[in-house]
């Protein structure tokens, strides 16, 4: 039997591919098909089922597409109500794979159609669970994210259920199970996730904090509900493509490959009022970029991001990119349900300078600089880290603010003082400064390097450090 998990840093996102005698499971599958047509296309192997765990908040899955071009099914368990073709299997129930059997739990919690995949091997032992957003390595399911869905539904409702889930279907199961979740760290559908991608079971009932012995049912309750941030934005839409439906991920690829010249892609930004997205590094973008525009990295937590700034999934996009990058732009747009890209810029900034088109910078400073500056004048900082990483450590009279509410938080900045940005490296710092940039805020400044050059510097003083995992 083979089980391979396709895991996507970037969403920290596991897919599956399981396979028993020339027949193929995908479990979880991101938009982007192909490399799922093309692990089973390499064994010679017939895709029978497409098993989605529950209707992700947190990307977009490849259901769709995927049973469209391999002609499989799309199962999901109990509850589960999409707008197209579907198996809708029964609580216990076992679906055959080659030599292998699948048994089907549903372990309603994180939502309420949530459902894992207990795989037994050929010889009928079980090996492997598919966990989805129920059971992570070192934590579970955040019990929230179905309630705008569903909205006579709360959080401590589904905490309770998801309790029962976990004593009544998983913790009873055998100790050498290996577990296979749906996520790890950094995902948001999580608290504490850990780095690790998968573990034994009988590991994961001695060191998860929910599943912890002699626990009740109020204390599970309390603990899964308690520190829960608000989702991102794009979570609900997420989930609606993924009962609903959505556009074919080829039609979305070839509607945003329009190579545009600066005059059409000045033209089309004016007609529809998009969003320009420069996703090259924060290093080059701050030495010039088009005015108005926006950073987010593709090489950094890129989709997550964008879901997170950008409030509308529907609006349209133009998109900036490194040369010969579009194409990647793009899927990892799509992952994430931002399918309104409507173009790019040919030839990127060059072409834009070439064309006489004006351009914008940031000024950055070295911490050097920025330590002399604060022995002459008091410097007004900001931090744009998570709340427990400013907690965790930061330079003594900082103020966080971090990205992921800006949206929330311009008020708190004065546009006519100067503030010293900083992240942890630069990456967030960037696109939080292009972002006040596009709204009128001029007086930012980007400390290169972040807090980790901060650090290494020495000059600048910083709190005493107090570890995260107490701040939890």
């Amino acid at each position: 039997m083979i089980i391979e998990q396709i895991y996507t840093g970037c969403l920290a996102q596991g897919a599956y591919y399981i396979e028993s005698n020339g027949e193929a499971a995908i479990i979880d599958p991101l938009r982007e098909v192909s490399p799922y047509m093309e692990r089973a296309r390499k064994n010679n192997a017939k895709i029978k089922y497409v098993l989605e765990t529950h209707f992700h908040a947190d990307f977009v899955s490849g259901h769709i597409d995927l049973a469209k071009e391999s002609g499989a099914e799309i199962v999901y368990g109990p509850n589960a109500k999409p707008d197209f073709d579907f198996y809708g299997a029964k609580d216990g129930e076992v679906l055959r794979l080659g030599g292998a059997k699948i048994k089907v739990l549903h372990t309603p919690g994180h939502t309420m159609e949530s459902t894992c995949f207990l795989v037994s091997d050929e010889q009928g032992k079980e090996i492997a669970l598919f966990s989805g957003d129920t059971l992570f390595i070192g934590d579970v399911g955040r019990p929230d994210l179905a309630q705008k869905p569903v909205s006579e539904l709360t959080s401590e409702m589904l905490a309770g259920y998801l309790f029962d889930s976990l004593r009544n279907k998983i913790m009873p199961l055998s100790d050498d199970i290996m577990v296979y979740p749906a996520h790890g760290a950094g995902s948001a559908c999580g608290k504490n996730m850990s780095k690790e991608t998968t573990d034994l079971l009988g590991n994961q009932k001695k060191t998860n904090y929910a599943l912890r012995a002699g626990m009740s049912k109020d204390e599970f309750i309390k603990e899964v509900t308690d520190g829960l941030l608000p989702p991102p934005a794009y979570f609900p839409e997420n989930v609606m493509m993924n009962i609903h439906g959505y556009d074919s991920f080829n039609k979305v690829i070839e509607r945003g490959m329009q190579a545009l010249n600066p005059d059409a892609f000045e033209r089309v930004a004016n007609e529809t009022g998009a969003v320009i997205l420069d996703t090259r590094a924060p290093e080059d973008f701050i030495k010039g970029f088009l005015p108005n525009s926006v950073n987010i990295g593709i090489d950094g937590n890129f989709a997550p991001w964008v879901g997170t700034l950008i409030p509308d999934i529907k609006h349209p996009i133009l998109l900036i990119t490194d040369e010969g990058r579009i194409e990647e732009v793009l899927t990892r747009l799509s992952r994430v349900g931002f399918d309104g890209a409507v173009g790019y810029l040919d030839g990127g900034v060059v072409a834009w300078k070439k064309a006489g088109q004006e351009t914008d910078e940031i000024k950055s400073v070295c911490v050097a600089r920025l330590a002399e500056i604060g022995k002459k004048a008091q410097v007004n900082i900001l931090d744009v880290r998570k709340t427990k990483e400013y907690l965790s450590e930061h330079v003594e009279g900082a103020v966080n603010l971090p990205l992921d509410y800006i949206n929330e938080n311009l008020g708190t900045v004065d546009k006519t003082k100067t503030y010293f940005v900083h992240c942890a490296v630069g990456y967030r710092s960037v696109i939080f400064n292009s972002i006040m940039r596009s709204r009128g805020y001029h007086n930012l400044i980007d400390v290169a390097g972040g807090f980790k050059a901060i650090q290494e510097n020495g000059c600048i003083p910083t709190t005493a450090f107090v570890c995260p995992s107490t701040l939890i």
